[in-house]
């Protein structure tokens, strides 16, 4: 809670469209890196944009890559706080707030076209730069099909209903966040050799079950296994690591919002232990040796506050 502030979030989900499914199937870090960027690129833009915010905003994203029957659909939603870190006439520090509502930031369809050009471009330099091996487009002629495809495909970009505040964020990012492609209370049955699932049956909320051929069902499963290190999870804007502690304790006193009680905060040991019943400062090789600080390295504010303005979330 210590991390969200006390206004509306916009809730936006950008998604790929399948014909870069292909790709994903074979290169699933550069596909799925080049859309957080692309993603996080068109935020940051629109927020800069004094048209609309005209500041640095603060955004989580989340990947999610699979739809409710385990098929290949990578997409990313988007949680941005509607205002945004700027200056007034006089050059001081301001909180900026949404230009139309307290509820709207960008429009989607401008949005929509802004992150198709942005990954398009990345896609061609990449291929041009032979950086996509086992490509299955794989001359020329095949990619600039692609290219043109895409290009004149309606990439779709969502604005689900605004979330109400830092209690609603939070509800949102402790149900999704640490989500697999499927939870086990979607899991209905086995029968015979089929595997029996609950899925979605329409935009109220109504299921149907569907029955996947349990080899199918592995397979469909395992493509949703990122690569190794990779972080799905990632924080830009006023948010980014770099900056945080500063430009949240910012924007914290712009809305006048009380300190964060420090007794309330919960250290990761204690959470571990909690939910997950892992002690984090045991031993994971022997099991009865214990990790002891040694010494407490502090941070390098100079080079934080010279690579802060570029960084916009972990690599």
């Amino acid at each position: 809670m210590a991390e969200l502030l006390d206004v509306p979030y916009a809730h936006l989900v950008f998604t790929l469209p399948h014909e870069l499914n292909a790709l994903a199937a074979v290169q699933p870090r550069w596909v799925c890196e080049a859309l957080l960027r692309g993603v996080a690129d068109t935020l940051t833009q629109f927020a800069a944009d004094p048209r609309w915010l005209g500041g640095i905003g603060g955004f989580t994203l989340v990947l999610h890559t699979w739809s409710q029957d385990l098929r290949r659909h990578i997409h990313v939603h988007a949680l941005m706080a509607c205002g945004a870190l700027g200056r007034d006439a006089d050059g001081a520090s301001c909180w900026v707030a949404p230009k139309r509502s307290r509820r709207f930031l960008f429009p989607v369809h401008a949005l929509s076209r802004v992150f198709r050009a942005k990954f398009l471009e990345v896609l061609r330099r990449a291929e041009d730069g032979g950086k996509l091996p086992r490509d299955p487009a794989a001359d020329p002629a095949q990619r600039d099909r692609r290219r043109r495809a895409l290009a004149t495909h309606d990439w779709v970009v969502y604005a689900k209903t605004p979330l109400a505040g830092p209690a609603a964020v939070l509800d949102y990012l402790s149900r999704y966040t640490q989500r697999t492609a499927i939870g086990t209370e979607r899991l209905v049955a086995i029968r015979g050799d089929e595997v029996l699932l609950r899925v979605r049956a329409d935009e109220h909320g109504g299921k149907r079950v569907v029955a996947v051929d349990g080899v199918q069902f592995v397979a469909r499963f395992l493509q949703h296994v990122l690569p190794g290190g990779f972080k799905r999870i990632r924080h830009y804007g006023w948010l980014a690591p770099a900056a945080k502690t500063e430009r949240l304790t910012l924007a914290r006193a712009l809305l006048a919002m009380p300190a964060p009680n420090p007794r309330a905060a919960e250290d990761a040991a204690a959470f571990m232990r909690r939910v997950a019943a892992i002690d984090i400062d045991r031993c994971t090789r022997c099991h009865t040796g214990r990790w002891r600080c040694v010494q407490l390295l502090p941070a390098d504010r100079a080079a934080l506050a010279a690579i802060a303005a570029a960084c916009r979330g972990p690599p």
